[in-house]
């Protein structure tokens, strides 16, 4: 395993991250399984948030990382506070209390990581620095960041916010691809110039913020996997065949499509099965050639003007 610092923290984490939101469906002998793999294989960091199993999931980590001696100062703990049930909330009194909650389910005194779970257009920055800033001076978080942000969302954020935002998690894989497309089609006339995201990947690159691509095999929520869609086979095929090339899992060419880009990402794997982990954590060793990674985004149905 290779590790990388989370944005200007000076953390060193593992390159890759376990998601911790199937854990809810698992018994405690499982779940410590899953966390043994992750430990051999030198992943120290685990995301989480409190809807996850609607908060099970923490709980089951908590009992497995006990199971099998997990200590807390071996690892680092994110997890996510703001999607309540049919509504968005960053109000100072949510992320106090979602905090709480966390911490007691997790068996934890802090979390290394704090991010705020999908935009809240109510939201009111001020309310969100009391409540960051309560949580830093208590010692229940170390650090803080977003999540499926803009850089115009986030530029509201840090004008009250006094801590740096230090980490956003954005869907990106191979067939999920907004945050570079639009970039190779600049000044141009094609649709594929539209940008989605207002130059979130450039922008995290010049601000020195870390992106944790999520559901990495995903082409979006409604679609699936991209291995059973009718319209990824190419991508698939040719996944499978630098996959024979460097006698590694399908899984592991994805995770070394993502580590390829220079902007440092650090994706998150959300299997659940130890032996696809252990696959998934080969893609960290792999560097993929510039023409490798460029045939990759082409056969995903991708086109470069």
């Amino acid at each position: 395993m290779k590790y990388s610092s989370v944005g200007t923290t000076g953390i060193e984490a593992s390159r890759m991250i376990l998601g911790c939101m199937r854990m809810a469906g698992l018994s405690t002998q499982e779940a410590a399984k899953v966390l043994s793999a992750t430990r051999e294989h030198g992943i120290n960091f685990y995301d989480h948030a409190d809807i996850y199993g609607g908060g099970q999931s923490e709980e089951v980590f908590a009992a497995a990382a006990k199971e099998i001696g997990l200590k807390r100062d071996d690892i680092f703990l994110q997890s996510k506070v703001g999607i309540r049930k049919g509504f968005f909330d960053f109000s100072k009194e949510h992320i106090l209390t979602a905090v709480d909650g966390i911490l007691e389910r997790l068996e934890t005194d802090y979390l290394d990581f704090l991010l705020l779970h999908r935009p809240d257009t109510l939201v009111e920055p001020e309310e969100v620095a009391a409540a960051f800033e309560q949580l830093q001076q208590s010692g229940k978080v170390r650090h803080f960041g977003v999540s499926n942000q803009n850089p115009m969302q986030i530029e509201l954020l840090q004008k009250f916010v006094p801590m740096k935002l230090q980490a956003n998690q954005l869907q990106f894989g191979p067939a999920h691809t907004p945050m570079i497309d639009a970039g190779f089609y600049v000044n141009t006339l094609s649709d594929a110039a539209t940008s989605r995201d207002g130059s979130i990947l450039d922008y995290s690159r010049l601000h020195d913020m870390t992106i944790q691509p999520w559901s990495p095999f995903l082409v979006d929520l409604d679609k699936g996997l991209f291995i059973k869609h009718p319209d990824y086979q190419k991508l698939t095929a040719t996944l499978t065949r630098y996959a024979t090339t460097y006698d590694v899992t399908l899984e592991a060419i994805v995770m070394a499509w993502i580590l390829r880009h220079p902007a440092k990402m650090q994706p998150i794997a959300g299997s659940m099965n130890p032996e696809r982990i252990s696959g998934m954590v080969r893609g960290t060793e792999i560097e993929l050639s510039r023409e490798e990674w460029y045939d990759i985004y082409l056969s995903a149905g991708n086109s470069l003007p």
